[in-house]
């Protein structure tokens, strides 16, 4: 019983502490980015605050530890970024040119934001030099960039005009 106790007790002593260590964390950015003003300060610490305990509750562990590499002293930030990529990656399992996908996750292998937008760019300019019609240019930009549209298209632009 007494071993179980001090357990406990340890328990206890660890969360207290790791939770006035987080608190004076929360403050330190707080007073960082509004050193003279206590009512920002307050805003801040309160945002931040709200933010750290979302980041407590969050499920995707990739996505956590990409934000808070990000923003490893800002809980805003991360929550902010870690909705995003959240967003993202839903956003890029639902994609269907698998082509375009492969390329997205090559030139971005950790960050779902940035392989939509690269996705999404690809995309457009795939669309776009479908329907380019100087053969010429296009059979240039398709020597150039097999694989990369947007580039295709940058270069078919180029030339045709």
């Amino acid at each position: 019983m007494r071993r179980v106790f001090i357990f406990l007790l340890v328990v206890v002593c660890s969360y207290v502490s790791f939770a006035q260590d987080a608190d004076s964390r929360l403050w330190e950015i707080a007073k960082r980015e509004y050193p003279d003003d206590a009512s920002m300060q307050r805003y801040v610490y309160n945002n931040q605050k709200s933010a750290y305990s979302y980041m407590g509750t969050v499920n995707d562990v990739e996505l956590r530890q990409f934000a808070e590499r990000e923003y490893p002293d800002d809980y805003s930030m991360q929550k902010y970024v870690y909705n995003n990529q959240l967003s993202a990656k839903k956003y890029m399992s639902s994609v269907d040119d698998m082509e375009l996908k492969g390329f997205a996750k090559r030139e971005y292998p950790d960050d779902y934001s940035m392989q939509k937008y690269v996705y999404n760019n690809q995309a457009s300019a795939k669309e776009y030099m479908k329907h380019a019609t100087n053969t010429n240019a296009k059979s240039h930009a398709l020597r150039e960039y097999p694989n990369d549209y947007s580039m295709q298209k940058y270069i078919y632009d180029r030339a045709a005009y």
